[in-house]
């Protein structure tokens, strides 16, 4: 847990990832999602709606370290401008944000700042959709080849073919991370934190099956990005009329 911890978060020591690490992330961001939701909670009790969602997004950038937003950066450049796989790959490594990795995380941050001040605190559905946006991260990294042939999500992944029991541990961690992801948004926001949960996990399907389309497969940038939309179109279903 404290790989995952240190790999999501900006909090603890640096600890080299390895092919467990992945199993803790759905409690992992379902702990990161509870302390978003609860700074939500404490937030509005002093300030009202819009520097209240204003705070609240920068908290949930500061508590992943800006994590997954870089990837959205970086798979935005890489996904959507057309190139050759190898031109993609080659952006989504370059450092430097271009236009199409610009507009999408403005855009992404306009959407998620207008979720949270359209809505009552509820610490407890932005849990669940956190959980379930690693869940699929897992998941995908199950399902899908991984698209470069050496960095980081190497670590995770392992160089040889998975054995019989770290891939039945995959298995349970998706099981054991949806079914957290359906009790936590039900338990809140009943049908609507359903629907909430589906449009979350169609939006991350969406990111992946483009990425899977355009580059082969998957990368660390990738995930980070379908579990950004992910989320930000769970949240968008929480305020539909």
């Amino acid at each position: 847990m404290l790989s995952a911890l240190s790999f999501l978060t900006p909090f603890g020591r640096a600890r080299t990832p390895n092919q467990t690490t992945m199993s803790w992330f759905p409690v992992v961001g379902g702990l990161i999602g509870l302390a978003v939701g609860s700074l939500w909670w404490l937030i509005a009790k002093a300030w009202p709606p819009l520097p209240t969602a204003a705070l609240v997004v920068v908290a949930d950038l500061t508590l992943t370290g800006l994590l997954h937003f870089d990837g959205l950066a970086d798979a935005a450049d890489g996904l959507l401008a057309p190139m050759s796989r190898e031109r993609r790959l080659e952006a989504m490594a370059d450092p430097c944000i271009g236009a199409f990795g610009a507009i999408v995380v403005g855009a992404t941050l306009l959407l998620r700042f207008s979720a949270f001040a359209s809505m009552a605190p509820s610490p407890l559905v932005v849990a669940g959709l956190w959980c379930a946006s690693r869940t699929l991260m897992t998941a995908t990294a199950q399902l899908l080849p991984y698209a470069r042939p050496d960095g980081l999500v190497r670590d995770f992944l392992g160089n040889g073919e998975r054995t019989r029991r770290q891939k039945l541990l995959g298995l349970v961690t998706v099981a054991v991370g949806l079914a957290l992801a359906v009790a936590l948004v039900v338990i809140t926001r009943g049908a609507r934190g359903l629907l909430a949960l589906g449009g979350e996990l169609v939006a991350m399907g969406a990111v992946i099956t483009l990425s899977w389309r355009r580059i082969g497969g998957f990368t660390g940038d990738v995930l980070g990005a379908a579990g950004v939309i992910g989320e930000t179109i769970g949240l968008l279903l929480l305020v539909t009329r």
